[in-house]
This record gives C-alpha cells, sequence and structure tokens, in this order.
C-alpha cells in the first residue's frame, strides 16, 4: 500500500539593507544543519532542494568556519531557497513505519539595495513589484536591524534607524501602487512582521527588550508609519502585526582573522518563527473576525493544517482539547505551560510522531527564546 505524503509548507521572507547579513545568516541557517553536532542531536535534517544552491550556502559556511572568509554580496538577486525538513534515518526509527512526513521552509531573500537605490526606469519599477509580490505567500516576513551600524552610531542611533526606516517606507509605497493598481487588498500576504538585530554578538549587551525598547523610543513614529504602509496591502487590516515581535539573531562570532560559526544566537529560530509563531496569533485573529469571511477562511486554513498534525495526539491534560472547530477554539497553545508542552512533545516522540514532535519541539524552543530575553513575541 502506497502510504502517505504529509506536507507542511511554510514561507519566511528576509528583507534588510546590503551588508546587513541576510546572506550569512542563510549559510549559517543551512550550514550549521549540516554539522554532525545538529545532526547527532536534531530529530531532523534540513535538505536543500536545489543541490546546486545548497552546496553553494554549504561552501559559504565552511568559508566561514575554516578561513574566517564572508560570503560575497549578491547585489540585486531575489533568489528563493526552499528547504526539506524531514526525519532522520535513525530518528524516532522504532514502531510503526511512518508516513513520509515532511516540513518544508520556503526562504526569500530580498535585495537590500533596492531600500536604498531609486529604479532607474519604469521596467525596473515593474520588475522590483512582481519581486516583492512573489513574497506575498510568506507566513513571516523578518526586517532587519544591522548591528554594525548601530555600534557606528552610537549615541546617535536614531540617524540610521530613521533613515532605514523611512527607506522601508518609501520602497513599499512605491511598490504597492504597481503591485495594486486598482487598489484591491490581499487576502494572502505576510501578516506577521518582525524586527530582528542581526550581528548581535557586535552588541553583547543588548537583550532583546533592550532592542525593542532602542527601536520604539528613537523611531516609533517610523515603525507606525510602516504599519500603516504595509497594512494597506491587505484585507481585514486588523490581522496584521509588525513591530510587536522582535528577534537577536547572530550568525557567528566575528573576530579578527576568525569566524566562530560555532557561537550562534537565534539562527535556529528561524524555522520556528516560520512554522509557529504565526500559529497562536492566526487563531485569535480568526477568533475575532467573527463576521467570517475569505480572511477568515485562508486563516483558519492555516492554523487548521497545524492543529491537525497535532490532534492525532493522545496528548496529556488540557491538550486533549485540540479541535478544528474554528474560530471559536480556544488558543490551543500558550494557554498551556511550557511543562504541559514538554510532556506532549514527550509523548509525540514516544508514539513515534514526526511531524506533531517536530511542531511542539518548535514551540518549545520558541518558549525558551522568551525565557533568555532572545525573543519578544506579541500576545495580542
Amino acid at each position: 500500500m502506497k502510504q502517505l505524503k504529509v506536507a507542511r509548507e511554510q514561507q519566511v521572507a528576509v528583507f534588510g539593507e546590503s551588508g546587513s547579513g541576510k546572506t550569512v545568516l542563510l549559510s549559517s541557517f543551512y550550514g550549521a544543519a549540516q554539522e554532525p553536532a545538529f545532526l547527532k542531536q536534531s530529530l531532523f535534517a534540513i535538505d536543500a532542494d536545489d543541490t546546486a544552491q545548497g552546496r553553494k550556502l554549504h561552501q559559504f559556511f565552511l568559508g566561514m568556519k575554516n578561513a574566517g572568509a564572508t560570503p560575497p554580496t549578491n547585489r540585486f538577486s531575489a533568489t528563493k531557497y526552499v528547504f526539506s525538513v524531514k526525519r532522520r534515518p535513525r530518528a524516532m526509527e522504532k514502531g510503526k513505519k511512518a508516513a513520509a512526513e515532511e516540513l518544508r521552509l520556503v526562504w526569500h531573500d530580498y535585495p537590500g539595495e533596492w531600500f536604498e537605490e531609486d529604479p532607474s526606469t519604469p521596467e525596473e519599477v515593474t520588475r522590483r513589484a512582481e519581486t516583492f509580490s512573489a513574497l506575498v505567500g510568506s507566513d513571516v516576513a523578518v526586517l532587519l536591524i544591522d548591528a554594525q551600524r548601530l555600534t557606528d552610531n552610537s549615541g546617535e542611533e536614531e540617524r540610521y534607524l530613521k533613515a532605514l526606516l523611512t527607506n522601508y517606507i518609501s520602497h513599499v509605497s512605491r511598490v504597492r501602487d504597481e503591485l495594486l493598481p486598482d487598489g484591491q487588498r490581499l487576502v494572502r500576504f505576510p501578516r506577521v512582521w518582525i524586527f530582528g538585530l542581526s550581528k548581535a554578538d557586535l552588541l553583547p549587551d543588548v537583550d532583546v527588550t533592550t532592542f525593542r525598547d532602542l527601536l520604539v523610543e528613537k523611531v516609533g513614529q517610523e515603525m507606525s508609519l510602516l504599519q500603516e504602509e504595509l497594512a494597506a496591502f491587505v484585507e481585514e487590516p486588523e490581522a496584521f502585526s509588525l513591530g510587536e515581535d522582535f528577534v537577536l539573531l547572530s550568525s557567528a562570532r566575528f573576530e579578527p582573522g576568525r569566524i566562530d560559526v560555532g557561537h550562534q544566537v537565534g539562527v535556529r529560530l528561524m524555522l520556528p518563527i516560520a512554522a509557529m509563531l504565526p500559529f497562536s496569533r492566526y487563531v485569535r485573529w480568526a477568533k475575532a473576525l467573527r463576521t467570517g469571511g475569505k480572511v477568515a477562511s485562508e486563516l483558519v486554513k492555516y492554523a487548521g493544517s497545524a492543529i491537525t498534525f497535532l490532534t492525532a495526539l493522545k496528548l496529556p491534560g488540557k491538550l486533549k482539547i485540540f479541535t478544528l472547530v474554528l474560530p471559536f477554539v480556544a488558543d490551543p497553545l500558550l494557554e498551556f505551560s511550557t511543562a504541559k508542552i514538554q510532556a506532549a512533545y514527550d509523548t509525540a516522540v514516544a508514539r513515534h510522531d514526526f511531524l506533531a514532535a517536530v511542531l511542539l519541539g518548535f514551540r518549545l524552543d520558541l518558549d525558551r527564546a522568551v525565557e533568555e530575553q532572545v525573543l519578544v513575541e506579541s500576545t495580542k
């Protein structure tokens, strides 16, 4: 009998100016997942669907690890990377043979130069809008703030931050006119926008709360303006958040002549952020949109797909009440303690339920990051 293949695809879009660390972040994410230490302790392996792309990212990672060389910049190139998260051959191998379950991550890398330089021709305006439109299927977008630029502007951080957010606002406004010529708003669009501090190792005394407070203090008005610009893309803009979630990201520790790739902060969170951070948000928004409609249906579809993997478990305690009757279901993960989610995770591992174990493990990763002051997660 042919086995059922279960696939769940999450998409994340990463935005940042040139030099903000997007390529280093991506290379570190993929390269670290190929290291024996990761594979030994992880339930899953991460493979690039495009072998050549994966080899290049791994090459960049090894160049940092062994030669202290940073990856070359890739100017004006908007690239999509697709990764498959698969059960390791020896992970959870006991028990009955499982279905060919799979989780996929699509990572969109948006050209940083497009935030800094005006388009030179109408054709370039159109190309930028078309590239931006390719990202509308993403679940989460990450806006990078460069710690090196903050360090260079120490004491006057608002100079850099205001210029950066003004560039974001101008670019978004320009592509919106091209992308939505008839003013028809989108049902499918990244509804969770996170600020990430890239190269966070340069600011070792800054935790994620300090990072959040710096942005709110220095550029709170610009954050609100950017939120308005992006919310104008989406139908039901109340189901949208920007500047409510923050994360520290350090791809490695950079020292003179050496790059310590074993010292990472937040890089492994990229998968949990894409796969599970929007989950409870979508549940709450779907409940709030009691009038129903296309947006509520889209949110239900997203949240329901995650619950589908979790309902198959005989979970401990209240976690057994998972149901697909949305939008009236209670928030099924955040209302439970980390200890109960840990118990559910242990049950999933014991039952060899791969996807449920991975998703619950991601929820635990997010909880741990909040506890360690690496992540601020909105409760709205």
